[in-house]
């Protein structure tokens, strides 16, 4: 078995494992697919990170310019974090993309915007005081992420035992 380990949005990784290109992915849920079949592997909470000095959600509504931090188009964090900011009445000036999760958390750390991430991948951030997070209502903040695969896709051996694997992981 070779594994090779890549980075996308959840629909770059969708159409890679429905071209062909990828055996599997592990992505956001939910999916929708019919050639694609898809197992919960974990759950997540997700939470809007700010500055520190952003004390309540509330405030960001009187932002005269919010800026969205976020993954290029097809992250479903980012589609996620446009509608939960929508339902709260705040409307956003153009999203600043970038590519690296450490960039993502340092932009919401300076002030220049709001992210949706999970609070694990934050933890570290925001125990050392460099970000703040604020809880969503579970049915915003909960997210399944789920591995998905080609419906019609032989599972070798050295695949079940990845899925057991990551099975187990999700678990804990």
């Amino acid at each position: 078995m070779r594994l090779v380990v890549t980075t996308g949005t959840t629909r770059r990784l969708l159409d890679d494992v429905i071209g062909g290109r990828l055996e599997g992915a592990f992505v956001a849920g939910p999916v929708n697919h019919p050639e694609v079949e898809q197992e919960v592997v974990f759950r997540e909470e997700l939470a809007l990170v700010t500055s520190r000095t952003i004390r309540a959600l509330h405030d960001l509504i009187d932002l005269p310019d919010l800026r969205l931090i976020v993954f290029q188009s097809g992250c479903s964090y980012r589609a996620r974090l446009e509608s939960a900011l929508a339902d709260m009445g705040i409307v956003t000036a153009r999203p600043m993309e970038f590519g690296s999760l450490d960039t993502v958390v340092s932009c919401a750390s300076a002030g220049v915007g709001v992210t949706l991430l999970p609070k694990a991948v934050v933890a570290g951030a925001w125990q050392a005081g460099r970000v703040a997070v604020h809880e969503l209502p579970p049915e915003r903040a909960e997210v399944d992420t789920l591995f998905i695969r080609r419906t019609d896709a032989y599972i070798s051996s050295a695949m079940a035992a990845f899925l057991d694997m990551a099975r187990a992981s999700g678990a804990h």
